[in-house]
């Protein structure tokens, strides 16, 4: 299986060029028993919490604080059901240790809800206890394990710089929220355009084997078992215009059972052709930009995403995603869980 392993990495422009990773804008992952964890490189994080392995019913919980002082943490419910719509309550009755908290209104579509603000509280006082927080509904209960929950939440207050303060929600202290750290800017990305040129670029057979022995260079220890191949051919390399000096070369670097790799190298147009490595879990490519979609598993509930887009010299990594854990909350994964975001303008913008 070739899901990504999200690590700590950040972003930043300068002088319009990208430059990363900063230790300074870090991203962070941490994941104990049902719960997770993702900051992102503005210092907001997302907790997501779980049924219990092996539960019959399934449902997810959210959890997101932006950086800051006195920040407060927005909580979303979402159930997972196979039933039709029609079958999913209009709303349920939230509860912990058997002291209900009021009901949560759901989107049936979705089947997800936003909790008040009285309820938040009271969720984050049932998390830190050993027993599931519980919805219930149309004759049906659905619960989300605490069993994590306070080590993913004391990572959460230790990145944002909450530890010790009035603000933490796991180790409070007398120290004032003004000590907490602040939210960072998202990274601005000027997306360059791209040649429109359909046609393929003629290169013969010698510089093809040429590049492609370039490539195998720049390959070393990149995980392109496919270029590395005593069979790799020059023929299947596929060559896209980006400049008049530039290209984009792909290659596909290895196929697993759901997913596969595509490597991308941004290459010039005349040799010695001083590939640059873009990526080796590419799955598409347009128009500048270079995506990827990988399967946690052959199901299709969770996913690493990320994308990579042309700033006129280099591929930028400007996003980078999972969808939270394998726990068939619903087809495509649960939630969006970014460690890379940024915004991307256009040239005129």
């Amino acid at each position: 299986m070739r899901l990504t392993t999200l690590v700590l990495a950040s972003l930043i422009v300068n002088d319009g060029a990208l430059a990363y990773p900063r230790s300074d804008m870090p991203s962070a992952t941490f994941t104990y028993k049902d719960w997770e964890l993702a900051c992102d490189n503005t210092r907001t994080c997302r907790a997501a919490g779980y049924q219990a392995q092996g539960s019959k019913t399934r449902a997810s919980l959210l959890l997101q604080r932006a950086a800051g002082p006195g920040q407060k943490v927005r909580a979303e419910l979402q159930l997972a059901d196979k039933r039709d719509v029609a079958e999913i309550p209009e709303n349920v009755i939230m509860s912990a240790a058997g002291v209900p908290a009021g009901r949560v209104k759901l989107d049936r579509r979705t089947r997800r809800g936003y909790l008040s603000s009285q309820q938040t509280a009271f969720l984050l006082q049932a998390l830190a206890g050993s027993g599931d927080v519980v919805w219930s509904g149309a004759g049906r209960r659905w619960t989300v394990s605490t069993a994590g929950a306070t080590a993913v939440l004391l990572k959460m207050d230790e990145f944002q710089g909450r530890l010790d303060t009035v603000d933490a929600l796991v180790r409070k202290g007398k120290h004032a929220a003004t000590t907490v750290l602040p939210p960072l800017p998202a990274p601005v990305i000027r997306q360059a355009p791209v040649v429109d040129d359909t046609s393929k670029p003629a290169f013969t057979a010698e510089q093809q084997a040429t590049l492609l022995k370039e490539l195998r260079r720049t390959a070393s220890g990149q995980d392109c078992d496919g270029i590395a191949a005593s069979d790799a051919a020059p023929e299947r390399l596929t060559i896209q215009r980006l400049t008049e000096a530039k290209f984009l070369i792909g290659y596909r670097c290895w196929t697993g059972a759901y997913n596969q790799g595509i490597g991308y190298w941004v290459v010039d147009a005349r040799p010695p052709y001083a590939a640059v490595f873009v990526t080796n879990k590419a799955s598409t490519y347009t128009q500048g930009k270079i995506e990827s979609v990988q399967l946690g598993r052959g199901i299709g509930d969770c996913e690493a995403r990320s994308t990579w887009t042309w700033d006129g010299k280099s591929f930028a990594l400007t996003s980078e995603s999972t969808t939270g854990m394998c726990r068939e909350i619903r087809s495509g994964g649960a939630w969006l869980l970014p460690t890379i975001v940024t915004k991307i303008r256009g040239p005129a913008d």
